[in-house]
């Protein structure tokens, strides 16, 4: 079941991504691995403006999450993450799809995201989910502003690229 996080989950979000995080280690990115997650009051921050959404199990315990914020004009998916003990069975494309909903709803023509663009359950995954990469002249600020960021902390050992997906009308 997708829902809001609550304010008491953010620990438990915390550790689904770095739970999440230790596959990179599988290709070489330790650093990525180790990578500390946002902390509970940044995670707080998303959660009190509505922009945090679990997938909780059947004892409504999160075992994934999905941070958005609206940026340029866009619904920018900030993180996706699943604990590996649900992996592989839809959880984040659902996620996906209900973050689309509410950009629906707000009137927003397109979900966005910044991601690895040559690791397989990063850029591969999202293409296959209908996202296209944009070119870098195709960056408004915002995407811009993010992907320098991610430069400055170091994620662009590894090639960073910004896509998106039109947001479409989705039934229900």
């Amino acid at each position: 079941m997708i829902r809001a996080a609550r304010r008491d989950e953010m620990e438990r979000l915390r550790g689904i991504e770095l739970a999440a995080g230790e596959i990179f280690r599988s290709c070489g990115m330790d650093a990525i691995a180790d990578d500390e997650p946002l902390t509970v009051t940044e995670l707080a921050l998303y959660q009190a403006r509505g922009g945090a959404l679990v997938f909780a199990d059947a004892s409504d315990i999160p075992v994934a999450y999905l941070l958005i914020e609206y940026l340029d004009g866009s619904a920018h998916v900030e993180q996706l993450s699943v604990h590996p003990s649900h992996a592989r069975r839809g959880l984040g494309s659902e996620l996906l799809d209900v973050a689309e909903k509410r950009a629906q709803a707000e009137g927003f023509e397109w979900l966005t995201l910044t991601t690895f663009r040559d690791v397989p359950w990063n850029g591969p995954y999202y293409r296959r989910l209908g996202f296209e990469e944009l070119d870098p002249e195709m960056l408004d600020d915002g995407l811009r502003g993010i992907l320098d960021c991610e430069g400055l902390a170091g994620l662009s050992r590894w090639p960073r690229i910004a896509m998106r997906r039109r947001v479409r009308s989705i039934p229900g």
